[in-house]
């Protein structure tokens, strides 16, 4: 991975930046360095087989690649060899072929979401992050996830419940489970100690996790409720994921008769880009309308 705390021997001729953080990149928690137990130093050092690059044309255009030295990435433009990206440092300028310019940089977690492969639909970072905020998700957590789709919320969560949490992601179908397994490995090179991939009902595992934290996105939530309302600690978020009005007005229902949780809010998050031109200053023409409610609840203890 790419954040260490010593220097490998072989990138002697990349600029070393050392910084004292508290913020958690993808090697702090799950790299080679997190492992041997380095401190939370680290360096930012030059692009490695294996590793996610994100490179950028003239126009804006983003391409996703998984480094490998045997393979060569083409374009319009164009082609460049990934070796001529391995060794690179991040924010790098580099020259196709044919001459197209190339902005070589680390994906951020949302550009990594919205390029990468996917199987079942995901969760939009302008979702993840009100997730993060709403239901409260920060490092020691257990948080129990279904279901893991193509992985992209449970990238979110792993990396917001930090080395001292656990994520435990649910996911019912194999193929799905499979195409997750993946995602996690390409983002974090592996799948790392504070996650565990399971496959199966959701409902089943609240009583065995006793989680903090429940995250849904599945059809039916409803189950995962009634668990929730006998075995999730007091004081808890369940938070659910949901596309239609239907849905949610069930859920708002059943968890008032149930009677054991509080606090319920839903709500919807709108995203809209903004266009600086000079004098011309205005919203993009395209914006990401309707994608899902987001509904949460704290969970109490019984009535008196």
């Amino acid at each position: 991975m790419f954040y260490r705390c010593q220097p490998p021997t072989p990138f002697n001729h990349a600029k070393q930046e050392v910084r004292q953080s508290r913020h958690l990149g993808r090697g702090d928690l799950h790299g080679r360095g997190a492992r041997r137990g380095f401190s939370r130093c680290h360096f930012l050092m030059s692009f490695e087989p294996g590793e996610p690059a994100l490179l950028i044309d003239s126009k804006g255009r983003h391409f996703l690649l998984k480094l490998d030295p045997d393979r060569t990435f083409q374009y319009h433009q164009g082609t460049i060899a990934h070796s001529d990206l391995i060794g690179a440092e991040d924010g790098t300028w580099l020259e196709a072929s044919s001459g197209g310019k190339l902005l070589l940089l680390r994906p951020r977690l949302a550009d990594f979401i919205l390029k990468m492969k996917r199987g079942a639909q995901i969760v939009y970072p302008k979702d993840i992050g009100p997730i993060l905020v709403y239901a409260d998700i920060g490092p020691g957590m257990t948080v129990l996830e279904a279901g893991t789709g193509s992985g992209a919320l449970t990238l979110g969560l792993t990396r917001a419940v930090g080395p001292t949490g656990k994520v435990i992601s649910v996911e019912l179908r194999d193929d799905h489970a499979a195409h997750a397994r993946k995602t996690v490995e390409r983002w974090f090179g592996e799948v790392p100690a504070n996650l565990e991939l399971r496959s199966g009902d959701v409902a089943d595992e609240v009583a065995v996790v006793a989680p903090d934290r429940i995250v849904l996105d599945v059809p039916e939530p409803g189950p995962t409720l009634e668990a929730a309302a006998e075995h999730q600690p007091g004081g808890g978020v369940f938070c659910a994921y949901l596309p239609t009005i239907p849905q949610v007005q069930g859920l708002v229902e059943r968890a008032r008769d149930i009677g054991r949780f509080a606090e319920i809010e839903v709500k919807e998050f709108l995203f809209r880009d903004w266009n600086v031109s000079g004098r011309s200053v205005r919203p993009e023409h395209n914006m990401i309308g309707h994608t899902g409610f987001l509904i949460f609840m704290r969970k109490v203890g019984k009535p008196t």
